[in-house]
């Protein structure tokens, strides 16, 4: 296995800010525009609780990322992580492959919401088609470089603020009326233990805090690493996480939850109930920029992560080919996006997404077991340190999620780490083994 680069071969040109909204753009997405009526169906009114849940959980593991970022900021992050932690090409292939598949198939998930109900309030066209041109124009934006793709996530991220924020503005004029009713907020779904339906919620609810961790493939491309990175990711997540517990208020307190659970477009609903008359096209586009969004940042995340594995010799080292002038990684957003688009073909948004989690899941137990082993790594510069029970409760968090996932994903996630230890089985059959250095 190659060791990593002294010297990176991408440009630093993500400055603080545009982390923060890197990080907040690919957080917020397009999940929360269509989960709080799940969530409703799961909790009742309390729509905020398991939010709040879900927030401290990503939390504890963005302490896991921030130290190890900062640590070794080199572009393959988990699967960096999981060979200097464990020391095993296995692990570590498996690890990138899981953040790797997980990424792909999101993109994949998204790009079919974004060719559903929003795109066809304006036009009509096939969906697999439509699919399919989107991946293709993310792909040529990611190509042209990593500057002009965060800019695209600043003007976008604003538009998905203005949306959720929109919301909230529509609840406050919604109690004008007198009609709004905010002890809905606190109301439990009947005939269920209020404990078991806040965790079970809660999982639906991390998948809205998912996308955190893409950030850490960036990391060769931030400006003073250390400094920076932490404090525009904890920044990004709490910003996230107060703005969807307001959300969460505002739409159990406009609508009661059978109306809520009744509806894919939960906040659109919200949106009209209040009276504010907003034309129902301009929130449809409202949520095809933050899956637009989404499916950016997706996959830079993508991209930049086969990069960093093919750096390490897990994948073939024709993915870590850089454009002379863009310095961005071409092969690997080719190979990515056609993935991509091959995924669109093999299933839904839902059966995707639920995929998404449960791999995900697995990269951080990897990450959070890493900070622990790796604390007797001494390293020459300073980074961000955790305190010792923030990975414990993070790896604790990550098993009670994984006990609250089906049988079918189960089974789904399993076929896909199955297929990734057969790459790498066969890519060590016909690759020659490295030589040690004399």
């Amino acid at each position: 296995m190659k060791t990593l680069p002294s010297k990176t071969s991408l440009r630093r040109a993500v400055t603080g800010p545009m982390l923060f909204l890197f990080i907040l753009g690919d957080v917020l997405g397009a999940g929360v525009y269509a989960l709080a009526g799940t969530i409703a169906g799961e909790v009742g009114g309390a729509i905020w609780m398991p939010l709040l849940i879900a927030l401290f959980f990503a939390m504890l593991t963005a302490g896991s990322y921030a130290e190890l970022v900062t640590k070794y900021p080199h572009a393959g992050a988990a699967s960096v992580f999981a060979e200097k932690a464990f020391g095993s090409p296995l692990i570590s292939f498996l690890v990138g492959f899981c953040m790797l598949s997980a990424a792909v198939t999101s993109a994949a998930g998204l790009s079919l919401a974004f060719a559903g109900d929003y795109l066809a309030a304006f036009i009509h066209v096939p969906a697999h088609i439509s699919a399919f041109l989107f991946l293709l124009v993310i792909a040529l934006l990611n190509a042209r470089g990593i500057k002009e793709s965060l800019g695209a996530n600043l003007v976008m991220t604003v538009i998905e603020l203005s949306g959720l924020l929109l919301v909230v503005v529509a609840a406050a004029w919604y109690f004008r009326t007198g009609d709004a009713d905010l002890g809905r907020s606190l109301e439990f779904k009947p005939g269920v233990s209020p404990m078991l339906a806040v965790l079970g919620a809660a999982l639906i609810a991390f998948y809205s805090f998912v996308g955190f961790e893409t950030s850490a493939n960036l990391a060769e491309e931030i400006r003073d690493v250390r400094k920076v990175y932490p404090r525009a990711l904890f920044g990004a997540l709490l910003t996230a996480g107060v703005l969807y517990m307001a959300v969460g208020v505002a739409a159990s307190s406009v609508l009661p939850m059978e109306k809520l659970v009744a509806t894919s477009a939960p906040l659109l609903e919200v949106v009209r109930a209040s009276g504010l008359n907003i034309p129902p096209r301009v929130f449809a586009f409202i949520a095809l920029v933050a899956v637009a969004n989404g499916a950016l940042l997706t996959m830079i995340m993508a991209s930049r992560l086969t990069y960093g594995m093919a750096c390490l010799g897990l994948l073939p080292n024709a993915l870590s080919k850089v454009l002379p002038q863009r310095r961005t990684p071409w092969i690997a957003v080719i190979a990515t996006t056609l993935v991509a688009i091959g995924l669109t073909l093999t299933g839904t948004l839902a059966t995707l997404a639920e995929t998404v989690v449960l791999l995900l899941l697995f990269v951080f137990l990897s990450t959070n077991l890493s900070v622990l082993i790796l604390r007797r790594d001494e390293v020459a510069q300073d980074h961000f340190r955790v305190p010792t029970w923030v990975p414990l409760l993070a790896i604790v968090s990550c098993l009670v999620l994984l006990s609250q996932q089906s049988l079918e994903t189960w089974m789904r996630g399993g076929a896909l780490i199955l297929t990734g230890m057969l790459l790498f089985a066969c890519a060590r059959v016909a690759l020659p083994a490295p030589v040690e250095p004399g």
